[in-house]
């Protein structure tokens, strides 16, 4: 058989748009009436039995994924959202309803890519394939660029990624992906709705970056003749809401971080931030075993899943565990040994024959603690577990433990050996907090590109009272890959951000 390039096989393609349309046809219709999915067809006759046929009339649309012609004779296989359903086509029934050249023309002027909106009767062949007995049909869309080989598909990921409308036709896996994302996030609102929580929205356009550790992106706004940032989090903003008086919200969208990208990090990406007044921690450790518990089971139905051969068990209580104490069991290091006599030399020392890299460059032993935390024990937590109690060196918008000096009342929750939700004692405190935001503006100053400098309008809002608040981020992404068994943060993201590829699409 011949080999055509992508640009032949669009000209012949073209050229048959241009045949329908000498036929009165136009190749690119308006709507199309239809009375059931595939799958509703699929669910409704599953008891029909091999030669059966019922007289009822269904119309159905979708994308012919694979045609089968023999003579006076052709099998579609049509595919829509839900699933598929093959197309039985029979030249004489065809031909009278429709004419004579109806039948030829489907077989010479259709190809697998084409969009149709078929009318018939239901029948399952002598083979057991559930059928449309095809009466009418009506050409819906015709495409002009071919699908990948049925029986390779579309495998190069970057290609996935880069054309992810053909990874979405030919692999119907990732379309169950999205499914569940969007699943998540509805279930995800309905659990806060039904709690009090109110979703706010907050700017997206910034003239001060904060909330977080991270470089921003920059952007101008021409009107007001300024540079803005993208927001690296909700939390500032926020919490001005709080001292204005809500108790419960949340916002769910984008944030933007100008950082790396890898299986588990895209720079665009979707949280979750909320808040509840008169409320700590301990509070929102609850809400989060709650708040996951309840949506993962409504999606998945059971709270026992296998994410990249590993079994992941979600039924709670979850483990609680301080950093320092998951550090001294994993590594035998001491942070309260250290805390108590402030010895950074002996402490970095102690780290570096650990086995920690560039020991010496954490300048406190509370730094020296989270470094040893993720290069030894964060890979280890594949069951759901809190990691309490954080340095306060890392910790600027989170309240001072109340028992252990220099920690904060700050949990994550870490699952499959990742971190999925981030949640504090907030700060209320406006002397505290100018204080910490002015030593973050000073390693700015020095050169931390992921360091934030003073939001002034946010330290007034603290001035005018903030209630008592528990605050908690969660990684939308993050939890779909999870649900989802998914190895890369891009394969749950519809669309990641791509370099630029210079190329004919056409040829």
């Amino acid at each position: 058989m011949s080999r055509h390039t992508g640009a032949e096989l669009r000209q012949q393609r073209l050229e048959k748009a241009q045949q329908w349309r000498q036929a009165g046809i136009n190749p690119y219709a308006y709507r199309y009436d239809r009375t059931h999915s595939t799958a509703e067809l699929q669910k409704q006759y599953i008891d029909l039995a091999p030669g059966g046929e019922i007289p009822v009339e269904v119309r159905v649309a979708g994308r012919v994924m694979a045609r089968r012609v023999f003579g006076k004779l052709a099998f579609f296989t049509l595919q829509d959202e839900q699933g598929t359903i093959q197309l039985y086509l029979e030249k004489q029934r065809i031909q009278a309803h429709m004419g004579e050249a109806a039948f030829e023309r489907l077989k010479n002027s259709t190809d697998v890519g084409d969009i149709l909106g078929v009318q018939g009767s239901i029948k399952r062949t002598e083979k057991g394939e559930l059928s449309v007995y095809v009466s009418t049909y009506e050409l819906l869309t015709k495409s002009l660029l071919p699908l990948p080989d049925k029986w390779h598909g579309l495998t190069d990921v970057e290609k996935r990624y880069r054309q992810r409308y053909v990874d979405l036709i030919v692999n119907p896996g990732v379309r169950d992906i999205f499914r569940k994302r969007a699943k998540l996030i509805q279930l995800t609102r309905r659990y806060l709705d039904e709690r009090g929580f109110l979703e706010m929205e907050t700017p997206v356009l910034q003239p001060e970056a904060g909330g977080a550790d991270a470089r921003p992106f920059v952007t101008h706004h021409n009107a007001l003749a300024m540079d803005l940032y993208l927001r690296i989090a909700t939390e500032l903003h926020l919490k001005r809401l709080m001292v204005g008086g809500f108790e419960r919200i949340y916002e769910l969208g984008r944030i933007f971080r100008n950082e790396g990208i890898s299986t588990r990090h895209n720079p665009e990406f979707t949280s979750i931030e909320l808040y509840q007044a008169y409320a700590d921690y301990s509070d929102m450790m609850r809400l989060t075993e709650d708040l996951v518990t309840t949506v993962t089971q409504e999606l998945l139905g059971s709270l026992v899943m296998t994410y990249q051969g590993q079994t992941i068990d979600l039924t709670p209580p979850w483990q609680r565990v301080t950093m320092a104490d998951l550090v001294r069991q994993q590594t035998g290091w001491d942070y309260a040994e250290f805390a108590a006599c402030g010895d950074v030399v002996a402490a970095q020392a102690a780290a570096q024959a650990c086995g920690l890299p560039n020991a010496e460059t954490y300048d406190s032993v509370g730094r020296l603690l989270n470094a040893l935390f993720e290069e030894f024990c964060e890979a280890t937590l594949i069951q759901p577990t809190f990691v309490l109690d954080f340095p306060l060196e890392i910790s600027p918008l989170a309240k001072p433990h109340r028992t252990h000096q220099g920690l904060v009342e700050r949990f994550e929750l870490y699952i499959a050996g990742r971190e999925l939700a981030n949640s504090f004692s907030e700060l209320t405190d406006p002397i505290d907090q100018r204080h910490r935001l002015e030593q973050q503006a000073a390693r700015k100053a020095a050169g931390d590109a992921a360091a934030q400098g003073v939001d002034e309008d946010f330290l007034a809002a603290l001035e005018y009272g903030m209630p008592p608040t528990g605050g908690l981020g969660m990684g939308i992404d993050r939890w779909v890959m999870l649900v989802t068994d998914a190895a890369s943060i891009r394969e749950v993201i519809p669309f990641p951000l791509l370099k630029p590829e210079h190329s004919d699409s056409h040829s």
